[in-house]
């Protein structure tokens, strides 16, 4: 049992801190939480709208000192929850700085992915780590996949078509052969898919729920993840991005499931790389 120089005080105005004879007491409730997220969000936005507008260098200069200045603000805050929410927000600038170098040394192909998303699994891992997530919280389970399967397959086509009428991508594979198929699908789904949604659900998402509430997290996640579609020049595409968003990420919090969010990422992808472009 402990004693009573060791027991914590729970009061709301002690949270986090210490005081004399090693008592912990717990942080104070952070007011103005959303004051917090301002900077980043309006540098991620101010960046994202350069790459739409062609300026590419701008954005990259714009995101590595966003980089740099999450890295340094996480060593200077000392509340918790806002590191926390930093760490995540991180991965942003890291992915967008990453995905916008790889192509100055590979043509963009099937392959570039495996480069990009490959490299962002160390970033992403040890975020995933760092959070204190459980696997409930992460998604990470496989309850019902012989369902999900299935559903996610309808939605990825749903959403793809929908993208696809928007942009109307190029096709990553050269025919619609069973090994061409399959080669797109792993690493649409088990490399692209799985990668960003675990950036933008089982991380920034979880962390945004408890940063701002539920619906505050799912529509700020479902914002920055229409921005991050700017690369595509077409301003209907960003706003579009926000909804699969949106639908995407009230999934994750009605499901919980991680490779269900997954799947639909990448069979999108399957559809709008691979499928859709050979049949229209």
């Amino acid at each position: 049992m402990e004693t009573y120089e060791n027991q914590e005080m729970r009061t709301p105005e002690y949270r986090g801190k210490y005081v004399p004879g090693n008592r912990p007491v717990s942080e104070p409730a952070i007011r103005n939480k959303g004051l917090y997220l301002i900077v980043p969000v309006l540098a991620i936005a101010i960046a994202e709208f350069m790459i739409y507008s062609g300026r590419i260098i701008e954005a990259m200069e714009v995101h590595a000192a966003l980089l740099i200045g999450l890295s340094l603000s996480i060593l200077y805050i000392k509340n918790v929850e806002i590191q926390k929410t930093y760490q995540a927000l991180i991965l942003l600038p890291v992915l967008r700085l990453v995905n916008l170098s790889m192509p100055a040394f590979y043509d963009i192909t099937l392959y570039s992915f495996v480069f990009i998303y490959g490299l962002l699994t160390i970033p992403v891992t040890i975020a995933l780590t760092s959070q204190g997530f459980t696997r409930e919280q992460l998604g990470i389970t496989f309850r019902r996949i012989g369902i999900y399967i299935p559903l996610s397959i309808v939605i990825g086509l749903l959403l793809g078509v929908g993208e696809y009428l928007i942009i109307e991508t190029d096709y990553l594979i050269p025919d619609l052969s069973i090994i061409s198929l399959l080669m797109l699908t792993l690493i649409m789904v088990f490399l692209v898919g799985l990668v960003e949604e675990i950036i933008f659900r089982s991380i920034l998402q979880n962390r945004l729920e408890m940063f701002l509430g539920s619906r505050g997290g799912i529509i700020m996640t479902s914002v920055l993840f229409g921005l991050m579609s700017s690369g595509y020049g077409n301003i209907i595409e960003i706003f579009y991005a926000f909804l699969v968003g949106f639908i995407i990420g009230y999934m994750f919090y009605k499901t919980r499931s991680l490779p269900l969010v997954a799947m639909i990422h990448g069979f999108i992808n399957v559809f709008l790389f691979g499928v859709i472009p050979h049949l229209l």
